[in-house]
């Protein structure tokens, strides 16, 4: 059996709910205020009972939890989400089980509710370190709610956290960004995600760049807080092992390997993605409409089947942002009689001449890399890989 048509290890559930909409955010989330939560947990739980008859797992190792704002749910609502996810899945012991929060939402009790439900690692949308810049970006939290999140979490026993924090923001300098950067590392966490921003359509921001109304850095400014990240977070022992994220050694995100791997995976709740079997789905996005539809089968909005060559270029693309690279042996894992050169070879010989890519040599086979220079330019790299594969 390939590893395509293995049941998935890992599940990701969606929680949509959040106590506002931040300005640059086109994630499928909802204002809390007057949403059916209990409705909505109750229609979730359904999904679960289905997908595991359809698809019945062998043992879960990795979960996520994310939004939305998971932690926005009551410690009963809490408990009771939690509890059903340990009744339909078999969640291994020593599986990381990660949930999604946002500073000031995560209460002693509510803590307590986590650490019970089986959660042992949190991901705090931080994003800066700044209040003013925080206000700027219709984040509610302040950075005093970031440290007393923090120490909560510690206090419950959390000890697998991790922040993320963003750059290229509007107003945002080098210099702003070396400050968040200095105060996060200051927390000695094991666990830090930085993404640049993205103006996405269907927000207030992208409202805003359409009226040339959002000071962005240039190009010049987002290119060197990249760099003077990864050059901070190395300095301080913290190991690249993906584009935007960084750890200690065995903090990585296990789960988001499981993506970059093109691994399979559960997706469960309103707008979440699953992939199993060479079948992707994506789940009816409004809350109403998935509760109802929850209600007599799978909420699906779409399913299709994805093709070995649009498979194997997924595998390139998003295999390629660890830095560790894309192996031959995991390609022929999941592609079986096929070879990273054998399909991919007119793509990576400009890749490699230009130094963006380098062949990795291993007792098992070979892989690719990304270089040092290729790094920053990590997109131009992805993209030479769509609609290349022949079908």
């Amino acid at each position: 059996m390939t590893k395509r048509k293995q049941s998935p290890k890992a599940l990701y559930i969606h929680i949509p709910f959040c106590t506002n909409k931040c300005y640059y955010c086109d994630f499928n989330s909802f204002v809390l205020n007057g949403q059916p939560v209990d409705a909505y947990l109750a229609a979730l739980e359904r999904e679960m009972e289905r997908t595991v008859k359809l698809l019945p797992p062998e043992r879960v190792d990795t979960v996520f939890v994310g939004g939305g704002t998971p932690t926005v749910l009551t410690p009963a609502q809490m408990s009771r989400f939690l509890a059903s996810v340990k009744r339909h899945f078999p969640v291994s012991g020593d599986a990381e089980f990660t949930m999604e929060a946002n500073p000031g939402t995560t209460e002693a009790d509510k803590l307590q509710a986590m650490r019970e439900g089986g959660v042992n690692r949190i991901s705090f949308g931080v994003q800066s370190f700044d209040n003013r810049l925080l206000e700027r970006i219709g984040r509610i939290h302040s950075v005093d709610d970031v440290y007393r999140s923090l120490e909560l979490a510690r206090a419950a026993g959390f000890a697998n956290l991790s922040i993320d924090l963003m750059f290229g923001l509007p107003g945002q300098t080098p210099e702003l960004l070396e400050g968040s950067v200095e105060r996060a590392l200051a927390l000695d966490l094991p666990h830090y995600s930085l993404y640049g921003l993205k103006v996405e359509e269907n927000t207030l921001f992208h409202t805003l760049y359409e009226r040339n109304e959002l000071p962005l850095p240039s190009e010049e400014d987002e290119l060197a807080m990249y760099v003077l990240i990864m050059n901070r977070l190395k300095a301080a022992g913290r190991r690249q092992y993906e584009i935007s994220n960084f750890a200690r050694p065995g903090f990585e995100s296990r789960h988001n390997i499981t993506y970059w791997r093109n691994e399979p995976y559960y997706g469960l709740g309103a707008g979440a993605h699953g992939y199993a079997h060479g079948l992707r789905h994506v789940n009816i996005k409004g809350v109403q409409p998935f509760i109802d539809a929850a209600a007599g089968d799978l909420p699906r909005l779409t399913e299709e089947q994805i093709p070995d060559n649009e498979a194997m270029e997924d595998f390139m693309m998003v295999g390629l942002r660890m830095l560790d690279g894309v192996r031959n042996a995991d390609f022929a894992a999941q592609f079986p009689d096929s070879t990273i050169d054998g399909v991919f070879g007119t793509v990576l010989r400009p890749l490699l001449d230009a130094g963006l890519l380098e062949r990795v040599e291993e007792t098992d086979g070979y892989g690719y890399r990304l270089t040092e220079r290729g790094v920053p330019l990590g997109n131009e790299v992805f993209g030479a890989f769509i609609a290349v594969a022949e079908s």
